[in-house]
């Protein structure tokens, strides 16, 4: 029997998708629904369904982040979920998802629609291979972090930042942008990392990351970003995990699964 989780926020539509589901795909077990992406992320793994609904704005945590942590910690033959955001995003962001490989459902829940994604799901399940299935995710996550839907949903460019005000002590220290080796996140604040210092800035990672040079500063993990040119090399595990060596420091930076291809020979 086909397994799923449901991950929604709201209780009058998260029953309203179990209802439809359950006229559209009777075989279908629902195996838990969750109010929260911390409550989904904990669930997919110990119940390990077939097919995920998360929403993708949700408190705790989002549908993305959730999926995200998901592919971090999955682990053994089983194929990874088959994920279907479900998202009240206008028609612009809807076609940016629909030319990508994620599928979704737009609320309000409609039968016509469930439909169609009911029928994908069943075609991608019948053809999905005996074990992996991490890459089908991977393709999903990075179509809708940095691909048209991306764009569509993104806010209005941020100004460049040069030059980080960041407080050490009783001072204001001034650090230049291309001096930074590695942000990392803590909590409610972003550790400022160059070759021979560290200092707090009051911010999160979400806000900090549209103000850097993409080309240079790159997303590796949900709480890091790195300077590129400060990476040495990225190594390989006998796990398959990522790791980053890097100039002038003695950490080891992790890399999700989501950013590997980063990483990949040219």
């Amino acid at each position: 029997m086909t397994t799923a989780l449901i991950a929604e926020d709201e209780p009058i539509l998260a029953a309203t998708l179990v209802q439809a589901l359950q006229r559209l795909w009777p075989e279908l077990e629902i195996v838990a629904t969750c109010p929260n992406g911390v409550a989904a992320l904990e669930q997919a793994l110990a119940l390990r369904p077939d097919v995920l609904f998360f929403d993708i704005k949700m408190p705790g945590k989002s549908g993305l982040q959730a999926a995200e942590e998901l592919s971090e910690h999955w682990a053994g033959d089983q194929p990874f979920p088959q994920i279907v955001f479900v998202t009240a995003y206008d028609e612009y962001a809807l076609q940016a998802f629909e030319r990508e490989a994620a599928d979704y459902v737009l609320k309000p829940i409609s039968d016509e629609r469930l439909a169609r994604t009911v029928a994908r799901l069943r075609q991608r399940l019948q053809a999905r291979p005996v074990s992996g299935g991490m890459d089908d995710l991977l393709t999903q996550l990075r179509a809708l972090t940095a691909g048209p839907a991306a764009q569509a949903l993104a806010a209005p460019a941020a100004e460049r930042l040069t030059l980080i005000r960041a407080a050490v002590g009783n001072q204001v220290r001034m650090i230049p942008v291309q001096e930074v080796v590695f942000f990392e996140a803590l909590d409610k604040y972003v550790n400022v990392v160059t070759a021979d210092s560290e200092a707090l800035i009051r911010t999160s990672l979400k806000e900090l990351l549209p103000q850097l040079d993409s080309q240079q500063f790159w997303q590796v993990h949900r709480g890091t970003i790195v300077n590129s040119a400060c990476v040495v090399s990225a190594v390989r595990d006998e796990s398959g995990k990522l790791t980053l060596n890097l100039r002038s420091r003695d950490e080891k930076l992790r890399v999700s699964p989501l950013y590997a291809h980063l990483f990949r020979q040219m």
